[in-house]
């Protein structure tokens, strides 16, 4: 597999589609806050976990304006809610975070094999005529994704086998502080790119 791969494909969604597409990723992340912080009102409040499901069973109409493997995640994730509802256990629910990671692991890897990398398409849509070395830079920012939504998902399995204090505390507040370590670490790499590039590597 090449490290870098230039591709030809530089076409730029209108605005409107690309409201469309951005607007409903953002949903399953947001729910991935609501829910821990739900698990922990349950927790102090003495609630049944599975009442969690019912946040979920929205993201059933997500697929619709996402395309690829991402656009599967929403209505897997409403599984995981009908299931727990269903059962009235929260067993299944405790599987969320390791769901959303390995849908996003597969769907940043599979891209890795497309002439664009799922980063390099988010970069396109502020810069079209992104130059060679940002079609590269973009391949590393891919990779190092995967790496940590491997490691993410994997602690995350772990904690299934947990207390509820534990698995809350780490998918809860430890991996999104580790989402914004990762983001804040890739901004500062960037930086370096680009002030040893005459060309600006937008952020993927």
């Amino acid at each position: 597999m090449p490290i870098c791969k230039t591709s030809d494909d530089t076409r730029v969604s209108s605005p409107g589609r690309r409201a469309v597409l951005l607007k409903p990723t953002l949903v399953v992340p947001l729910l991935g806050i609501i829910l821990p912080l739900f698990f922990w009102a349950c927790y102090w409040m003495q609630w049944p976990f599975w009442l969690g499901g019912f946040l979920l069973l929205p993201l059933a109409w997500r697929r619709r304006g996402i395309g690829g493997l991402l656009g599967w995640m929403g209505p897997c994730v409403a599984l995981l809610g009908v299931v727990a509802l269903l059962m009235r256990s929260s067993a299944t629910l405790l599987y969320y975070p390791v769901l959303v990671n390995a849908i996003f692991l597969l769907a940043f890897a599979t891209s890795l094999f497309q002439p664009q990398t799922l980063v390099e398409r988010l970069a396109r849509r502020l810069d079209p005529d992104l130059p060679p070395e940002g079609v590269c830079y973009t391949r590393k920012v891919t990779i190092a994704w995967c790496v940590f939504f491997a490691v993410n998902g994997g602690i995350a399995w772990w904690t299934t086998g947990q207390s509820m204090t534990a698995w809350t505390l780490y998918n809860g507040l430890i991996a999104y502080l580790a989402i914004g370590m990762m983001f804040a670490g890739e901004w500062l790499v960037r930086q370096r790119v680009m002030n040893r590039s005459p060309s600006q590597v937008p952020h993927g």
